[in-house]
């Protein structure tokens, strides 16, 4: 499409304003870094309302991108971060436009806000209750299988969408560069509003509203992207012994990598791929000229763990291997299977609904809302709690493994899970405003790259010599056996008992069909590392 006569002609600066970009006059941009540089962190309302003012004035003197200037009056996406919360931010040495990471866990349907503080540190700003994700504990591996994501992906303001119809919502990004390696399929997978998930993470409006606006102040900040790491479950030693028989155990050792990674340093992991594995904190090595270039289907090119960091997750994963074989030799219960239920809510939520249910989760950790008078956010009168199965019992779905490797059987002390998958399908929004804004930002396409798949070959070593090459457990895949049926995305049926995922008793000797070695998949490579200055 040919630029307009002002884009020609008259504009030469672009700026950022609560997440919108607006073309400015050069005087224009010299007033937008005027405001820019008094926008304290107790003044985001102030900064919200003088950023809508200075794009309507654009608009008038300007009198073109009135498609993108109209958008400044979305009041969703607007809405300044509750000042609670900036209170808090304020405790824990954190800026308002500081970066941010969200951690996700299924099983105790919690969604994390991390933030940089000023030490350089990422530090648990605030957890979420999710209202509603479906599907099954594992990664999505097929379009309408109903599975919500696992794995790493990384948000950029192209995934941001403003006029969702589930009130506001960004794209995760799946599938990433390890799942297309794959042949893993699924779109529009998000994490959204209106408490309701057909593959999807679902929160109340007023919960994705919150976030929504971290976000936002996270690019306006400078941040090109932020990393989205979703997991079943807080990768403890206790949650592995528990799931040490699902099929899905190899591919939730590989991300559980890059789970130590930011664990022991509270910095984003860089994520690559290669050999349809993830790869985390790769550098070049000492005598190397460039940088190693990753392929999710490719060799892995010569690269290092920097030896600090790969000692210090060495440890970490030498600990809890110990603490996972002294679990195990107790008779540590082995979760049951999917039994039919369709993921997981909060119990928070499901204490407040009728017949409310938790599913597939547990409630969560150190929330304690149960107590609450009432919910964090709406519910909708049209929430649907976790009920009913998906597939017929005598057919559960099960996460495909790599075809090609032969079943082994697990070691008594290797956590190795098997868990079946359920199918989900994700309907949601376009990338509106957002796509373009990420476009013209040099972003580039807002095309949604991430989810976690089943069991995959080991995660590969550094491939140069005089480097400790971080230590992965490699072996084998299982491939699996068992037929996967997919189940048609169809609307929510009537109230129908569900089953929550319990512990059950230990676990009988498992078939070699079900039981795979500790190999471990991939993670996409996103670039994380560059960051853009908000303002030139």
């Amino acid at each position: 499409m040919a630029a307009s006569a002002c884009e020609q002609g008259c504009f030469k600066d672009k700026i950022l304003v609560n997440g919108f970009r607006a073309w400015t006059l050069v005087w224009g941009a010299e007033i937008a870094h005027w405001v820019w540089s008094f926008a304290l962190i107790h003044s985001s309302l102030v900064r919200a309302l003088i950023g809508s003012v200075a794009l309507a004035t654009g608009a008038l003197l300007a009198g073109c991108n009135s498609d993108e200037i109209s958008l400044a009056s979305n009041a969703k996406a607007n809405q300044p971060v509750p000042p609670k919360l900036i209170a808090e931010m304020v405790a824990k040495d954190m800026d308002l436009q500081s970066p941010i990471l969200i951690r996700l866990f299924k099983q105790e349907a919690e969604l994390e806000v991390w933030k940089q503080d000023r030490s350089g540190r990422f530090a648990l700003l605030k957890s979420y209750p999710i209202c509603r994700w479906s599907g099954d504990l594992g990664p999505k591996v097929r379009e309408g299988d109903r599975q919500a994501p696992e794995g790493f992906y990384a948000i950029t303001p192209a995934q941001m969408n403003p006029q969702s119809a589930y009130y506001l919502s960004f794209n995760t990004g799946y599938p990433n560069a390890y799942d297309r390696s794959l042949g893993h399929t699924g779109s529009e997978l998000m994490v959204h509003g209106d408490c309701s998930s057909r593959g999807c993470y679902a929160m109340t409006d007023e919960q994705i509203a919150e976030i929504y606006s971290l976000g936002r102040e996270s690019f306006f900040g400078g941040q090109k992207s932020f990393q989205f790491q979703a997991y079943p479950f807080r990768m403890t030693p206790l949650n592995m012994a528990r799931h040490r028989n699902n099929p899905n155990m190899p591919f939730w050792k590989m991300i559980k990598e890059g789970y130590d990674h930011f664990e022991v340093t509270r910095q984003e992991p860089k994520v690559d791929f290669c050999e349809k594995k993830y790869v985390f904190d790769a550098v070049k090595p000492a005598d190397a000229k460039r940088d190693p270039v990753f392929e999710a289907s490719a060799k892995c090119p010569a690269y290092i763990v920097p030896e600090e960091l790969a000692e210090a997750v060495r440890e970490k994963q030498e600990a809890d291997h110990a603490e996972f074989a002294k679990l195990v030799e107790r008779g540590t219960p082995v979760a049951r299977l999917n039994t039919g239920v369709d993921g997981g809510m909060h119990k928070v939520f499901a204490a407040k609904l009728p017949n409310g249910n938790t599913g597939l989760s547990e409630g969560g950790q150190g929330l304690a809302l149960i107590t609450l008078s009432k919910p964090p956010g709406t519910i909708p009168p049209t929430v649907n709690p976790p009920r009913g199965p998906v597939t017929s019992p005598d057919e559960p779905l099960a996460a495909s493994l790599a075809p090609s490797t032969p079943a082994v059987r697990v070691a008594a002390a290797t956590p190795s899970d098997s868990q079946p998958q359920s199918t989900q399908s994700q309907s949601t929004q376009s990338e509106g405003f957002f796509s373009s804004l990420a476009q013209k930002m040099g972003f580039g396409s807002a095309a949604a790259d991430t989810t976690a798949s089943a069991a995959q070959p080991a995660p590969a070593k550094p491939k140069v010599a005089d480097a400790k090459a971080a230590r992965s457990e490699a072996s084998k895949a299982a491939a699996a056996k068992a037929d996967t049926k997919q189940a048609s995305a169809h609307p929510a049926s009537k109230p129908a008992a569900a089953t929550e995922s319990a512990a059950a008793a230990p676990a009988p000797a498992q078939s070699q069909d079900n039981l795979v070695t500790g190999a471990q998949p991939v993670l996409s490579a996103n670039s994380f590392e560059s960051r853009y200055s908000a303002m030139k």
